[in-house]
C-alpha cells in the first residue's frame, strides 16, 4: 500500500497566506524525507484556503523533493480548462522527473462555478464533457486537430477520479478504467464498501481488470505520541472547520462527544498513536483492499509543529508497520 498526505492549505487569523505556503512546502519536503509515497494539494477558491493553483504549489514542492509523487487533491475539472490542466501537470511531470498525477473531481464546494462563469445547472455535464476531453488529450496528444505541448515523461500521465460517495461518479471511474480516490469524511467505513464494489463491477463491465485498478481511501488523520494527545490536539481545529462548514450546509455544531465517538475502530477518524492508526488503516484495508491511503492532517488552525510531528510518525512508524503487515 502507498501512504501519503494531502492538504487544502487552510489559513485563518494569525497566519498569512505567504507563511502558510511556506509551511506547506515544508510539509511536502518532510513527507519526502520520511519516505511517504504521495503528497496531494487541493484546489479551492475561498478565503479559508490558500491553494487555488495546485500545480504551482506542487512545482515548488518538486524542487525540494526527490521521490515522492505529487498530485492534486483535487483539481476541480468542471470549472477548469482541460487543456490547461494537462499542460500544467505535464510541466509538473517534467520538473519532477515523472512524479506528477492529476486527481480530478467535481469538488466539494461550488465557489469556482460563478467565479469562472459556469452555470451550476450544468454541474454534472461539465465534468463528464471535460473529463472526456482530458482523456482524449492524454491518449492522442491533440485536440481539435491541434497538438498540445509539452508532453509529460509518464505515458500515460496518471489521472485519478476523486469522489465523495456519489454512485454515478464511482461507476464512471470504473467503467473508464481510471483509479478511484474515495474520501471518507464521515460515517462508518463499512458503509462505503458497496461503492468500491460498484466501482469494480463497473470496471469489469468496461472490459478492465478490476482487481488491478488502484483504489485510494482519503481520510482525516492525525498521529501523535499518545492517542489522548492526538485527540486533544486534533479536536479543536477539526471541530472548528466542521462547524464552520456545517453552518453553510445545515449541520449542527460538532461536540467533543461526537468527535470522541468517531475515533473507534469502526468509525471514520484515523486519529491516535502509531498503533491505533496502523490498526485502523489495516482494518479499512480488510474492507476495501485498497492500494493507497492518503491522510488529511493540517486541518484548520493546526499547529505547524504538531503537523510536522504527525507526518514524521506517519512516515517513520506507521508506514513501515502497514507495509510489513501487508507483506
Amino acid at each position: 500500500m502507498e501512504l501519503g498526505v494531502y492538504t487544502f492549505g487552510d489559513v485563518g487569523p494569525g497566519i498569512s497566506p505567504q507563511r502558510r505556503l511556506t509551511q506547506l512546502i515544508e510539509e511536502i519536503e518532510l513527507a519526502d524525507q520520511v519516505g511517504l509515497d504521495v503528497f496531494g494539494v487541493g484546489e479551492h477558491h475561498r478565503d479559508d484556503y490558500v491553494v487555488s493553483a495546485p500545480a504551482v504549489v506542487l512545482a515548488a514542492g518538486a524542487a525540494r523533493t526527490e521521490r515522492i509523487r505529487l498530485t492534486s487533491a483535487v483539481t476541480v475539472l468542471s470549472s477548469d480548462d482541460p487543456i490547461r490542466v494537462f499542460q500544467q501537470f505535464a510541466t509538473l511531470d517534467l520538473l519532477s522527473g515523472g512524479r506528477a498525477e492529476i486527481m480530478a473531481g467535481r469538488g466539494s464546494f461550488i465557489e469556482s462555478f460563478p467565479l469562472f462563469g459556469y452555470d451550476l445547472d450544468d454541474y454534472e455535464q461539465l465534468f463528464a464533457d471535460k473529463l472526456e476531453l482530458l482523456l482524449t488529450l492524454r491518449a492522442e496528444g491533440q485536440v481539435r486537430g491541434r497538438p498540445v505541448f509539452p508532453r509529460p515523461i509518464q505515458d500515460p500521465l496518471p489521472i485519478w477520479i476523486a469522489v465523495g460517495g456519489t454512485p454515478q461518479s464511482v461507476a464512471r471511474a470504473g467503467y473508464l478504467g481510471l483509479p478511484l480516490a474515495l474520501a471518507i469524511i464521515g460515517g462508518e467505513p463499512e458503509r462505503f464498501a458497496p461503492m468500491v464494489e460498484l466501482y469494480r463491477e463497473a470496471a469489469r463491465q468496461g472490459g478492465h481488470d478490476a482487481d488491478a485498478l488502484p483504489v485510494s481511501i482519503n481520510s482525516h488523520t492525525f498521529v501523535a505520541d499518545t492517542t489522548q494527545q492526538a485527540a486533544d490536539t486534533f479536536y479543536g481545529p477539526y471541530a472548528a472547520v466542521m462547524t464552520r462548514i456545517g453552518r453553510e450546509r445545515g449541520w449542527s455544531p460538532m461536540t467533543r462527544g461526537q468527535f470522541d465517538a468517531s475515533l473507534g475502530l469502526h468509525d471514520h477518524l484515523v486519529v491516535g498513536d502509531v498503533e491505533a492508526v496502523v490498526e485502523k488503516i489495516l482494518f479499512q484495508h480488510s474492507i476495501f483492499g485498497h492500494s493507497r491511503f492518503l491522510a488529511q492532517m493540517s486541518i484548520g488552525q493546526m499547529p505547524h509543529d504538531k503537523v510536522l510531528r504527525s507526518i514524521e510518525l506517519f512516515g517513520t512508524e506507521v508506514a513501515p508497520r502497514v507495509h510489513a503487515a501487508l507483506g
